[in-house]
């Protein structure tokens, strides 16, 4: 390693260690440990030379000046949600509030006709969460209110609950935009669902509910990220959500889609296992629904 090029690597090293670094990579394979502030050089070890007669190799690239090679900033934090003290309903005003006036999305905030913020029980032990708004929702800023909303009240009757004993949300609080002249909704996107997920955790942790139900894949996403699996094999499984189970199922719109009894019964077996969670008594009668006889 030449003069120079010590001397670059030895700029870099300073810079990341004044950032904080306590590692580096180095081009070519080369991994050094950064020296530490008591280091009695901040130099890196020439390379190796090659043995005579062996086959030659490539020299290092190489380093970036230390102005290319600063670190990326971090993306920033979500912007925490502050509520005052008060009770349950209180401060889901507070919160309402908040996510009515939001403009992290502009597009969305253009777009929307008014946030669709929750429904609900602010004492709810049991909590729906789906994606994100229809056309519907968006119109009468309740969520689930469409056709599959209705199938939503129809199962939540069978368990013998009502929509106001429940709390039902949903991971993005706006509408999705769709260009002008079309109908139907689109899939909300990752970053939208980062942008608005703190709302629904704030939700989450004012009313604290004993089990949540996650509706749909979109939904399991917005909560958990990325999956590996489709729906079909996550359908049924646990998660947890800041403390809170949470029962992953599939979206009342598929059901509406494909009316086979055998996905209902395993929608169901999903809210019976979400009623054994909770405690709730089960009759024979709701232990049989959707069985073929």
């Amino acid at each position: 390693m030449d003069s120079e090029l010590r001397s670059q690597a030895a700029r870099y090293v300073q810079l990341l260690r004044r950032s904080g670094k306590k590692d580096a990579w180095l081009p070519a394979g080369l991994t050094r440990r950064l020296p530490t502030a008591s280091s009695p050089s901040s130099q890196i070890p020439p390379a190796k030379t090659t043995p005579t007669g062996s086959r030659p190799t490539h020299p290092p690239s190489p380093l970036p000046s230390p102005i290319s090679a600063s670190p990326k900033p971090e993306a920033p934090s979500p912007r925490p949600i502050q509520l005052p003290s008060g009770s349950k309903a209180e401060r889901l005003t507070a919160l309402r509030q908040q996510t009515s006036a939001c403009t992290i999305c502009p597009h969305l905030a253009k777009s929307r006709t008014q946030v669709v913020f929750g429904v609900g029980n602010p004492e709810a032990k049991l909590m729906f969460v789906g994606e994100a708004p229809g056309a519907d929702e968006d119109e009468k800023g309740e969520p689930f209110v469409g056709r599959a909303g209705q199938l939503l009240t129809k199962m939540i009757v069978a368990m013998e609950l009502s929509r106001e004993q429940v709390y039902i949300a949903n991971v993005l609080k706006c509408r999705p935009d769709m260009p002008r002249n079309t109908s139907g909704n689109r899939k909300p996107t990752r970053e939208e669902m980062d942008a608005c997920l703190p709302y629904l955790r704030a939700q989450v942790g004012v009313i604290a509910p004993q089990v949540i139900v996650a509706l749909g894949a979109t939904a399991v996403e917005g909560l958990f990220g990325p999956q590996k699996m489709n729906m079909t094999r996550l359908r049924g499984n646990w998660r947890e959500l800041d403390g809170v189970p949470v029962r992953l199922t599939f979206h009342p719109s598929y059901l509406l889609h494909n009316q086979d009894i055998a996905l209902k019964r395993l929608v169901w077996e999903d809210l019976l296992a979400v009623m054994e969670r909770m405690g709730m008594p089960i009759s024979a009668k709701q232990r049989g629904f959707f069985l073929k006889s």
